[in-house]
Parts: C-alpha cells; sequence; structure tokens
C-alpha cells in the first residue's frame, strides 16, 4: 500500500520543524486564558447535551432541567478525568520511543513539546473539573492496571495510534461543545484550546505511526493493532464514571441500563471515529480480534 511506504527521514524531520513552528506562533497557556476566578454559573451545561450518555433516554425526559445540566457538568469532567488518565500513559510510551533518538532531530523536540503540551492540559483538565464540582473520577481498578500493562507491552506505533484513538473522539466531542452557548464559558474556553493543540498532535501521530508500521512485520503489526484496539475499548468505557448519575441524583442502576442501550449515543461515538477507523484500516491495524474491540465499543 503506498500510503505505508517508508518515507524519507528528512520528510519526517520537515513535519515535525512544521509542527515545532506552529506551536511557537499558536499555543495557550489555560493558566491566564481560562477564567478561573469566575464563580461556576449553574444555569449552563458542562457539554452539548446530545453528547450526554442518556440524552434521548426516556430517563433523561423525566430529569428537571437542573439534573440534566449537573449531570452535563459530571459528565463533562468524568470525560476529562478519564483523558487525563491516558495522557499519563501515552506520555510514557512517548519518552521510550524517543529515548535513545538524536536531541538534535525534530520529531525529538516535537514529542518534548507535545509533551509539555498534554502536561498543561491535564492540569487544565484538573482544575476544569475541579470548577465543575466533580471529583477526580477514575476508572476502575482493573482498567488501571491494564493501564500498567499496556505501559509495559506498548511500544513504537501503540504510542502513536492510541494518540489518535484517544483525541479522535474528543476532538469531535469537542468541537461540537466549544460552539455551544449552552455550554459553560470556561469549559468552551478549555475545549478550544485543546482542539487547536490537540490538531497538531494528531497530524504527528499520524505520521509516526505510519513510520513505525513501514518497518514492523506482520506479527508486530498484528499484536500492537490489537493492544491499540483494547486501549480503545476501555477508553471509550470508562468516559463516563457510573459515579456521575449519582453525584446528579439519579438511580445509578437504572441509568446505567439505560446509557447501555443508548443508540444515540453510540451513532455518535462511530460517527467521530469513521475518519480515524479508515485510517487505521489504511496502515493494516483492523485486523480481525482488533475489528472485535471496535465494534464492542460502538467505534464501528
Amino acid at each position: 500500500m503506498a500510503s505505508s511506504t517508508v518515507r524519507p527521514d528528512h520528510e519526517d524531520d520537515d513535519v515535525a520543524a512544521r509542527l515545532l513552528l506552529s506551536a511557537a506562533k499558536l499555543s495557550y497557556d489555560p493558566a491566564v486564558e481560562v477564567d478561573w476566578d469566575t464563580p461556576l454559573d449553574k444555569d449552563f451545561h458542562g457539554q452539548s447535551p446530545e453528547w450526554n450518555s442518556l440524552y434521548g433516554t426516556a430517563y433523561w425526559n423525566e430529569m428537571t432541567e437542573e439534573q440534566r445540566k449537573e449531570l452535563t457538568r459530571q459528565e463533562s469532567a468524568s470525560v476529562a478525568s478519564t483523558g487525563i488518565w491516558f495522557e499519563m500513559i501515552l506520555q510514557q510510551l512517548m519518552l521510550r520511543d524517543i529515548y535513545r533518538m538524536d536531541h538534535t532531530d525534530p520529531r525529538f523536540q516535537w514529542a518534548l513539546t507535545e509533551i509539555a503540551d498534554e502536561c498543561r492540559h491535564s492540569i487544565m483538565f484538573a482544575r476544569g473539573s475541579q470548577k465543575l464540582g466533580a471529583p477526580g473520577y477514575k476508572p476502575r481498578r482493573a482498567v488501571l492496571e491494564l493501564g500498567r500493562l499496556m505501559k509495559t507491552v506498548g511500544f513504537g506505533e501503540a504510542a502513536y495510534a492510541g494518540i489518535l484513538v484517544a483525541e479522535e473522539v474528543l476532538d469531535v466531542m469537542q468541537r461540537d461543545w466549544m460552539r455551544d452557548e449552552r455550554v459553560v464559558p470556561f469549559v468552551r474556553t478549555i475545549n478550544n484550546i485543546h482542539v487547536v493543540e490537540e490538531s497538531r498532535h494528531m497530524k504527528f501521530a499520524r505520521d509516526e505511526t505510519r513510520r513505525h508500521l513501514a518497518r514492523a512485520s506482520r506479527p508486530r503489526r498484528h499484536f500492537q493493532a490489537l493492544v491499540v484496539a483494547i486501549a480503545a475499548y476501555y477508553i471509550i468505557t470508562s468516559l463516563v464514571s457510573p459515579e456521575v448519575y449519582v453525584r446528579a441524583g439519579l438511580d445509578p442502576e437504572r441509568a446505567r441500563r439505560e446509557a447501555a442501550a443508548n443508540e444515540h449515543y453510540k451513532a455518535l461515538l462511530r460517527a467521530s471515529c469513521a475518519g480515524l477507523m479508515e485510517f487505521l484500516a489504511d496502515v493494516g491495524m483492523l485486523t480481525r480480534p482488533a475489528l472485535f474491540f471496535y465494534q464492542r465499543a460502538h467505534l464501528l
């Protein structure tokens, strides 16, 4: 496949150099750009309601407007917390990937720039969750331990394809939120910062995924495809912590049942990942075992 052939190293360097220049021209300091001081206005949602896990269900129709707004604020914080968790995994994978790289290589310098961005984003999301009146949601213990396993067995293309899996869904989701005047203004600012800066990260991730896979053996490609697909399944199924329903004053068991059967939410996930699935197919990472996990996560 032509798009998966080995590219000259100077082309990869050119991409990284352009991204470094872009970051120098257009980057944000969330500590300054986000309005942290204005008290939370509870007349706003925390996310576009259509992206809520219960939107369109019978339970959503029964909820008061105050409950809906509280649930969207809690789910927004849960998504942010899941992002923090997985970004910490990806940062470690990237550091391992560049550990022996020439420090003068633009790709090395871009990777560190990206990691610095992610550190700022994680602090931004943590402060945003706190301002939304939410706790630091975490995946369940078994998923946290699987994350440790991914840090051990994942390498190379797993880091960069993992970035795409984590960021492509968030990108579509957050583009909707940042334009939605029903969403509390500071969350819209956070989403705008993340969308702008993650667009560079996703460009680099696509290039690096192709570069690594061009030299990968078939067994390695199949193994890494499975690692990334399993990661995708647990990222997506961890976006909404069951605790959000409790904090919104709902019956958690009923809420979980209706969310699990919510075809509207599943359709949004599939639509948000259409480009990602096309890319993974193009580079040979949509293997049969991987497809099983993407379908279970409602990404296909």
